[in-house]
C-alpha cells in the first residue's frame, strides 16, 4: 500500500507539472480555408449564449438495481482520495455538443477533437450521440470547441449528415446491456469560415489497447448548465462489473464534480506535442452515479474498428429496424 501510495503521488505531481507545460497538439494554422458553410453560419446564429447554457444533458435511460449477488458499490470505497476538480476556460480541442432533441430541448455533451486525416473528427459516448441519425438538420447539432462563459472561440462545427458513428453492438444492447461499446464518432463539416476542425483547434491523438492503469491522468467535461468545463488530475485502474445488467470491463476514474454533462469528456494522457485520449466518460452506468467516479469502455479493437470506419466514410451502423 506504501509503494502505491508512493507512485499515485509521484504520478499526480508529473501531472501538475504536464499540466503547467504541455499544451494540446497545435493546430495545423497554414491550411487554407475553404467557401463559407451556411449550415454552420444558421447554427451559430441558432446557438445563442442562453440557449447553450440552458442546454441540458443527454437523457440516459435509467440504471437499474444490481441483479448480483454482491455487487461492488458504484462509488467512492470507504477512505478513497477523490482528487478535486478545477474550473478552468478548457482547451482548444476540448468542447461540447449541442443539440436539441425532438421535443425541442436543448441537449449537451462535452467531446474531444481526435486526429484524423480529413482533420474534422470528433469522440464523445455513444448514448449522447445514437439518438442522432445525421438526416435531421432542424435538430441543430453541432460541436463548439473550447466553450465557456458563452462563447464560441472558434465558430461551430455542423455534424455531417450521415456522420454519427455508434458501434452496432450499442445500438443493439442499449446503454446498460451495450455498456462496453459506448463510444461514438462524428464527422464534422467546416465552420462558418470555411476552417476545417482540426485545422482550427488541433487535436488529441487516439490510443487504443493501451490496458488499464494509466497515470497522469487529465480528465476534462463539461457539467450541464456550467458557464465552464472541468479538469481533473488522477489516474485509471481496472472496473470489472459483476452485474449482468452492464456486463464489461471499464476503466475507473475518481474524480469531484463530474455530473450530468460531463459525459463523453476525454480522459487524455501526456503525448509528445500534447495529449492522447485511452478512454471517455461513459459505459458503466452511463459514466457512473456518483460525481466523484467516472467510468470509460475499454479503448481496443472496437473502438479502432469505428475510427477506421468514420475516416474511411463507411456506411454507419444504426437502429436495427
Amino acid at each position: 500500500m506504501v509503494r502505491r501510495t508512493r507512485l499515485i503521488s509521484r504520478a499526480t505531481a508529473v501531472a501538475t507539472t504536464l499540466l503547467l507545460t504541455t499544451g494540446p497538439v497545435p493546430a495545423a494554422g497554414a491550411a487554407t480555408p475553404g467557401p463559407a458553410n451556411p449550415t454552420a453560419k444558421r447554427l451559430n446564429a441558432y446557438w445563442t449564449p442562453a440557449r447553450m447554457a440552458a442546454a441540458l444533458p443527454a437523457p440516459t435511460a435509467p440504471t437499474a438495481p444490481s441483479t448480483a449477488a454482491a455487487a461492488p458499490a458504484d462509488g467512492p470505497r470507504p477512505g478513497e482520495f477523490i482528487p478535486p476538480s478545477r474550473s478552468f476556460d478548457g482547451i482548444p480541442p476540448v468542447g461540447t455538443f449541442f443539440w436539441t432533441d425532438a421535443g425541442g430541448t436543448g441537449r449537451t455533451c462535452s467531446a474531444s477533437v481526435v486526429h484524423s486525416p480529413d482533420h474534422d473528427l470528433v469522440l464523445s459516448a455513444g448514448h449522447c450521440l445514437k439518438g442522432y441519425s445525421g438526416t435531421a438538420p432542424e435538430r441543430n447539432l453541432g460541436f463548439v470547441p473550447q466553450y465557456h462563459d458563452g462563447l464560441k472561440p472558434f465558430g461551430i462545427f455542423p455534424v455531417r449528415n450521415n456522420g454519427v458513428y455508434v458501434p452496432q453492438e450499442y445500438y443493439d444492447g442499449g446503454e446498460h446491456a451495450g455498456a462496453a461499446y459506448d463510444f461514438g464518432f462524428a464527422v464534422t463539416e467546416p465552420n462558418q469560415d470555411g476552417e476545417r476542425l482540426e485545422d482550427a483547434v488541433g487535436a488529441v491523438r487516439l490510443l487504443t489497447g493501451t490496458g488499464w492503469f494509466h497515470a497522469p491522468v487529465r480528465m476534462i467535461g463539461y457539467p450541464g448548465g456550467a458557464p465552464k468545463p472541468l479538469e481533473c488530475l488522477s489516474w485509471t485502474t481496472r472496473w470489472a462489473s459483476d452485474d449482468p445488467a452492464d456486463p464489461g470491463t471499464f476503466e475507473r476514474i475518481a474524480c469531484d464534480g463530474f455530473v450530468g454533462g460531463t459525459s463523453g469528456g476525454p480522459m487524455l494522457v501526456p503525448w509528445p506535442g500534447g495529449w492522447a485520449v485511452i478512454g471517455i466518460i461513459g459505459g458503466y452506468h452511463t459514466g457512473g452515479n456518483t460525481p466523484q467516479i467516472s467510468y470509460s469502455a475499454s479503448f481496443g479493437s472496437a473502438t479502432r474498428g469505428l475510427y477506421d470506419a468514420a475516416t474511411t466514410g463507411a456506411p454507419p451502423a444504426g437502429p436495427a429496424s
